[in-house]
């Protein structure tokens, strides 16, 4: 394994953390890279006072703060402006990840990632950046019939959105653990046109069963196998399971690659931020 291909491609990883996992964390300049991105994750039924005090921490501490909007937990346009304005007033936040959410049926208004960029109200608070969700295995709450025409069309949509706007634009991925279901989605993207660049989701170090567990609530496509195979190995079974694999195999595509739509490593640190460090920093 070159050290140096992978060290290379892990340069301006970003994380992502809840506001409890956040709370943990007395200071985040001694567990990360000064001026990482720092992704809020909105679980449905927390408060936005603790989203927006969880910004102004990350923001305080030296990092660049990426909440998350879920359209479905969003009643109307007068709580999507309030939500924009706070984060704006009290915690200098002008970047978001605009998603659908997890919740079953919305709230209110919104239903799609599409409908809250369709608002401008983004634009009207010159956030400067906007990512959305992309899903390298699918997504059955989207295409529940295991295509990705649904998805592929909104990834289409905001990449003419992208091209029309100044808007900085990235695909943030669910985690998956093998490489090749990966390579083929992105290169399939960019066959279709799709060039906004993508931010590879990647599951931090941890423990097998907390993994497993993740991956189902999650609904990681066919990789988990990949975990379900390490967790019959008795030797493997007691052992954290990290990325290596993976994460070497796409620095490797990448550099053999260049115009590979991937541009960085974004972490789902399931094990811990320190984890995620110590396992970066081994390949320094």
């Amino acid at each position: 394994m070159n050290e140096n291909i992978v060290s290379k491609f892990l340069e301006g990883y970003s994380i992502e953390v809840t506001p409890r996992a956040a709370s943990k964390i007395e200071d985040f300049s001694e567990v990360l890279p000064r001026n990482t991105r720092v992704y809020i994750a909105h679980i449905e039924g927390t408060p936005i006072e603790e989203m927006v005090e969880t910004a102004k921490k990350i923001r305080t501490d030296g990092f660049s703060p990426m909440p998350h909007f879920p359209a479905r937990i969003i009643k109307d346009n007068n709580t999507l402006s309030e939500w924009i304005k706070r984060y704006a007033d009290e915690a200098d936040v002008d970047e978001g990840l605009v998603i659908a959410g997890g919740s079953n049926k919305p709230y209110g208004d919104f239903d799609s990632s599409i409908q809250l960029i369709e608002t401008e109200l983004f634009d009207k608070s010159n956030f400067k950046r906007l990512h959305v969700a992309g899903h390298p295995e699918g997504n059955k709450d989207i295409d529940p019939h295991g295509a990705n025409d649904n998805v592929n069309e909104a990834l289409s949509w905001k990449n003419q959105f992208a091209k029309r706007t100044d808007a900085e634009m990235a695909i943030a991925t669910q985690f998956c653990f093998e490489s090749g279901p990966v390579i083929q989605w992105a290169d399939e993207l960019k066959n279709m046109g799709i060039d906004i660049p993508i931010h590879i989701g990647i599951a931090g170090p941890a423990k097998l069963q907390t993994l497993l567990k993740y991956s189902i609530e999650c609904g990681v496509g066919a990789s988990i196998k990949v975990l379900q195979k390490r967790a019959k190995d008795i030797t493997k079974l007691l052992l954290p399971y990290e990325p290596e694999s993976i994460i070497t195999e796409l620095a490797e595509y990448k550099m053999n690659n260049p115009d590979f739509n991937i541009e960085q490593v974004h972490f789902f640190p399931l094990g811990g931020v320190k984890q995620v460090t110590n396992f970066v920093t081994k390949f320094a």
